[in-house]
């Protein structure tokens, strides 16, 4: 059920992508990879999908995609900051025209009380468009990871007027 739901949105995004001239580059932690997995699962994705960094680690979120440290450390890299800051990093080092920024506790270690398991932060970033969210999902780590693969594809979509590829 994921999977088609998952393959749907990532159809869905294609369209509106491949209608707007604009380009996508993903940054992703708790996903894994699994984000840019959905994205070039759908034919044709080379039109509009740059290519994403898995930033697992938070010295390649630093390294890789110019997420200030500091504000790691003050923040936690599973944070609405962080994940925003991934989206503009990963934006501005590939010159994509959007930047998404995944980061969470899959689980099933790593929970805080304030972060528990299941806790991801969406960044979104494009021409008149900066948006960030934290939701926590239920369920085992292919399902945390599944259901925030499929909600950055929703608010990706929901981000983007229609037929314009979020271009204002």
């Amino acid at each position: 059920m994921a999977g088609r739901l998952i393959r749907e949105l990532a159809e869905r995004l294609g369209a509106s992508l491949s209608g707007g001239d604009r380009l996508l580059a993903v940054a992703e932690s708790c996903t894994g990879g699994g984000l840019c997995a959905a994205i070039t699962e759908i034919p044709g994705s080379s039109r509009y999908f740059l290519g994403g960094v898995v930033a697992y680690h938070n010295a390649v979120k630093t390294r890789a995609i110019d997420v200030p440290e500091d504000r790691i450390l003050s923040e936690g890299a599973v944070s609405e900051p962080v994940a925003i800051s991934m989206a503009e990093g990963v934006k501005r080092r590939f010159g994509s025209d959007i930047g998404v920024g995944v980061t969470g506790v899959a689980g099933p270690g790593g929970g805080t009380p304030e972060k528990p398991v299941g806790t991801v932060c969406l960044g979104i970033t494009a021409e008149g468009v900066r948006f960030s969210a934290r939701r926590r999902f239920a369920g085992d780590r292919e399902a945390v990871r599944n259901q925030a693969v499929a909600w950055a594809l929703e608010e990706l979509l929901r981000c983007m007027p229609a037929g314009r590829g979020m271009k204002e």
